[in-house]
């Protein structure tokens, strides 16, 4: 099984590009582990997605120093996607999106995580510890008040929260103004914390 432990020696692009993806490898490794169908535990490593995108990096690094449309890392980021995406197909054809409620379906995000799967990673981070709820009926409440939100506003909520990508570089991700993505993410967790309080005050 390959490892990304050192990029630089996986193929012969530029040592520049293996520095930038040893700077943002944690964070692809976040965005796999979210998006990464859960049928796919023990048979898709993080680590081989990652390689197979940075040797697509090197392959189309020149083309991206010509043009440079985007930031790197939204760039690394998306070729990423790519390649799980492809891993998606690879090992579920047309099952691939047969997993339930799904997070966004949008191209640029990359495949989607679901809303379970997110709920998780949010319980405790949107509420007080006044709130008295349980761990799971926390859950329960985020992933419904998830599902019921539009997708760019449940992207937005895994691009910030779980990728840590800031303001600009979720704009970038999901091709609308940095307006735009700070708005839908201050309503996201406005309906949020809406919701974790309507359950405590049931």
């Amino acid at each position: 099984m390959n490892t990304d432990s050192n990029f630089s020696d996986a193929a012969t692009g530029p040592s520049d590009l293996g520095e930038l993806f040893a700077q943002h490898r944690e964070r692809l490794r976040r965005m796999v582990h979210l998006r990464l169908d859960r049928r796919l535990n023990g048979r898709v490593d993080a680590s081989d997605v990652i390689q197979d995108a940075y040797l697509e990096a090197s392959r189309r690094f020149e083309e991206y120093e010509r043009q440079r449309d985007v930031s790197p890392f939204v760039w690394l980021r998306f070729l990423t996607s790519q390649k799980l995406a492809q891993a998606h197909r690879y090992h579920l054809g047309t099952q691939a999106r047969d997993a339930g409620r799904e997070v966004s379906i949008n191209a640029a995000a990359g495949p989607e995580a679901s809303s379970a799967a997110l709920a998780a990673q949010l319980v405790g981070r949107f509420s007080s510890p006044s709130h008295a709820m349980n761990r799971a009926e926390q859950r329960h409440r985020i992933q419904q008040a998830l599902n019921d939100m539009e997708d760019v506003d449940r992207e937005i909520l895994a691009l910030r929260h779980f990728e840590h990508l800031d303001n600009a570089e979720s704009a970038e991700v999901l091709g609308i103004e940095k307006q735009a993505s700070y708005k839908r993410y201050i309503r996201a967790i406005r309906r949020l914390k809406q919701s974790l309080d309507a359950g405590e005050n049931a």
